[in-house]
């Protein structure tokens, strides 16, 4: 069985519902497909050992290509359309791909960068779509793999280093996870998810495994950059669940009438990908009566989701991340591999079924992240008297500032709070004097321009000490975010360096 055949286990043959986008997709009819890009890998001649590129936003034809390049047994790796053209070139040598599924919009950027030998098809070719095999493997007589061992899906990390790592995860990794997120969140086949997250990213994929899983159905929302589209799509679909990274929700609380809505269908929403102010969780809560809200953890490097905080929680230990999700043992160690106890800061270590297989070709990288069966997450963190796990930061990102730590998220949680903040990173930058020196980088609501540096500094001085006060503001029109809307920090201090060589 493949990771493609489990998520289809009950729903191969329902004429319901899967997906809503430009129109209506039904289970039976995605699994067609599906099984005809299966067996035209199969005819390609494609192993369990081949990867094939794929190239698209969110549609059906990612969603038919995806499953059926994993039901077919060889290696799906989906990236982000707008990777650099070096990364693409890295990703397409370093894996050898010899065959391209790619959306029509990106071809002429992909072959540009393909050799002779390397074979493409969109979605207007029907080649890969006839449907003459497609009773022959009904019965799962495609490729066998061993689903603990053999890889389904490759994810590239969007990293600080100049050549992504390409994270393995096997048909087991993908089981593993779908089912304890299944079990959390409580999903069945009356859940519609809308969807505004990339499928390419790892809480996207999620979103399609558990809801397919469950023979629930996707609302894809292409369109965010009109974000009051999700909660009009939402009343449309009637859809019960959302999911979104911190930028989405600042964007939907500061930018769209979420305040004055009605989401009478709305049973859950879900958080991840970086934390969420308790400004704007606290705001949520006051306007999402009766939803649940959960706050959740995870890393590419754990298929998707580490741990969760229970709605029922959320009053009293807002900035919590909660614990490991079922079936995951999370914890947090100093350096001498002991738990801390209560207060004491150390590491987020991970160990459970859905822990990836490694790196692609990096077995040096691998041995830094996992050791003694644990995923070494990089995170800092400390607990609370009831085990519940409250993140820190992100080592690479503490600021030495004057002999002090300072954790970034202190500093921002306290800036957001201004009513007219949309938005609000902070870096360290160089210093004579403090080693570091603490810059937030500051969005706001374009009707608010009465509000300066001063007021920034003097607002965060009376609730920080002042080696966490920022020593300068900078106001942007918007942070730099990756697709997935994750901000980038990197390229803020790369921004800094510049103005330093010039």
């Amino acid at each position: 069985m493949t990771f493609t055949d489990y998520l289809f286990e009950f729903s191969r043959q329902l004429e319901d519902s899967a997906v809503i986008f430009k129109g209506e997709y039904s289970y039976k009819e995605i699994y067609e497909n599906v099984v005809s890009i299966a067996c035209f890998l199969q005819q390609k001649g494609l192993s369990k050992k081949d990867a094939v590129l794929l190239v698209s936003e969110n549609s059906i034809f990612f969603i038919n290509s995806y499953f059926g390049i994993i039901k077919s047994g060889a290696i799906c790796v989906p990236i982000n359309p707008s990777l650099s053209e070096e990364q693409i070139q890295y990703i397409l040598k370093v894996l050898n791909i010899k065959l391209v599924f790619c959306e029509k919009k990106f071809t002429k950027k992909i072959k540009s960068l393909i050799t002779k030998d390397v074979e493409i098809y969109t979605e207007d070719d029907k080649e890969y779509n006839s449907q003459s095999d497609v009773n022959i493997y009904q019965n799962d007589k495609l490729n066998y793999v061993n689903i603990k061992e053999d890889v389904a899906v490759i994810l590239f990390t969007s990293g600080s280093t100049a050549t992504p790592k390409g994270v393995m995860l096997t048909h087991y990794n993908l089981m593993y996870n779908t089912n304890s997120i299944i079990e959390y969140l409580n999903l069945t086949k009356n859940d519609r998810v809308e969807v505004v997250l990339p499928f390419y990213y790892c809480y996207g994929t999620s979103l399609l495994h558990t809801h397919f899983r469950v023979g629930g159905s996707l609302v894809i929302n292409n369109r965010f950059m009109f974000p009051q589209t999700v909660i009009d799509d939402i009343n449309k679909y009637n859809c019960t669940g959302f999911a979104g990274v911190p930028s989405t929700y600042q964007i939907l609380l500061r930018m769209t009438d979420i305040k004055n809505s009605k989401l009478r269908s709305l049973r859950y929403i879900t958080q991840a990908g970086g934390k969420l102010a308790e400004v704007f969780i606290k705001e949520l809560v006051s306007i999402l009566e009766g939803v649940d809200i959960f706050i959740m953890y995870g890393q590419t490097e754990a298929t998707a989701r580490l741990s969760y905080l229970p709605p029922n929680l959320i009053n009293i230990k807002a900035n919590s991340i909660g614990k490991g999700i079922p079936g995951t043992e999370l914890k947090v160690i100093n350096k001498n591999g002991e738990e801390v106890k209560k207060d004491e800061i150390g590491e987020v270590v991970a160990r459970g079924g859905n822990i990836m297989k490694g790196y692609f070709n990096d077995e040096e990288e691998t041995r830094k992240v996992i050791k003694n069966g644990y995923l070494y997450t990089g995170d800092l963190a400390k607990v609370d008297e009831e085990g519940y796990i409250y993140i820190v930061s992100r080592e690479k990102n503490i600021i030495k500032s004057g002999g002090n730590r300072v954790s970034p998220k202190e500093i921002e949680d306290i800036i957001v709070k201004i009513p007219e903040v949309v938005e609000c990173a902070v870096i360290g930058v160089e210093d004579d004097i403090l080693g570091e020196a603490v810059k937030a980088f500051v969005v706001l609501t374009e009707e608010n321009s009465l509000i300066d540096s001063k007021y920034i500094i003097d607002f965060s001085s009376k609730h920080l000490p002042s080696y966490k006060t920022p020593k300068y503001v900078e106001f942007l029109k918007k942070l730099p975010k990756n697709s997935s809307g994750k901000i980038l920090i990197k390229k803020l201090k790369d921004f800094e360096e510049g103005k330093k060589e010039n």
